[in-house]
């Protein structure tokens, strides 16, 4: 077996994936924690568009993502004046393409963990001089952890996984913006079946340790 060859696509894996999943953690968790204690007009249309990326084609994603962030937009454009060059077609793109696709899983989770607390334990601590950033930090977050921490993991498996979108936005280029989906669809395109159970293997060994420790951190190793 070719090492080098085989070891590319997961490092890259990794390396998109923590970085998304790093990203997405914080935005569901202050998206989710927000949504949970707010009450306002058009809260469910939101919502709905928060959740979308989980129920559209990866294609669709994809598409909207290479309009979004093309040459002609605008972020795409202050990305290349500020980079000096796209963001097409490089692993930075498969990093929006994994935070997209991973957070409605883990924001939906953790929603509902944050609906789950106790409002009265949040609002004895107000009336004892909390502020809301302290009740947030040594009260919500930690009732919360379980459901962020499922939530995190979901998330960082959907990325780790991510395919479609990743493909038509970051492309297959190997070295640099190929991952292990991808590296798995060209060695079952061109017959190399040996690799493709490699890295599929691989695939099953990482997702295996990330729910070994999400059990840990949860106390839930019966």
């Amino acid at each position: 077996m070719d090492w080098p060859t085989f070891l590319e696509p997961i490092s890259l894996s990794i390396q998109v994936s923590l970085i998304a999943s790093v990203i997405m953690l914080v935005l569901s968790v202050l998206i989710a924690w927000r949504m949970a204690r707010m009450r306002f007009f058009g809260k469910s249309i939101v919502d709905a568009i928060l959740m979308l990326p989980l129920v559209l084609p990866p294609t669709v994603i994809g598409f909207i993502l290479l309009v979004v962030f093309g040459r002609r937009s605008w972020p795409g454009k202050l990305y290349e004046k500020l980079f000096g060059g796209p963001i097409i077609f490089t692993w930075e793109a498969a990093v929006i393409a994994a935070v997209v696709v991973a957070f409605p899983l883990a924001y939906r989770t953790m929603k509902a963990g944050f609906e789950g607390i106790d409002r009265s334990l949040e609002n004895s601590a107000r009336v004892y001089g909390a502020s809301e950033w302290q009740v947030f930090r040594y009260i919500t977050l930690p009732l919360a952890f379980r459901s962020v921490t499922t939530g995190y993991i979901l998330g960082f498996a959907r990325g780790l996984g991510e395919f479609g979108a990743t493909l038509m936005i970051a492309g297959n280029i190997p070295g640099r913006t190929q991952t292990i989906p991808t590296a798995i669809y060209v060695a079952m395109d061109g017959g190399s079946m040996r690799m493709a159970w490699a890295w599929a293997g691989s695939m099953v060994v990482l997702s295996f340790i990330m729910l070994l420790i999400v059990n840990r951190l949860t106390k839930e190793d019966y």
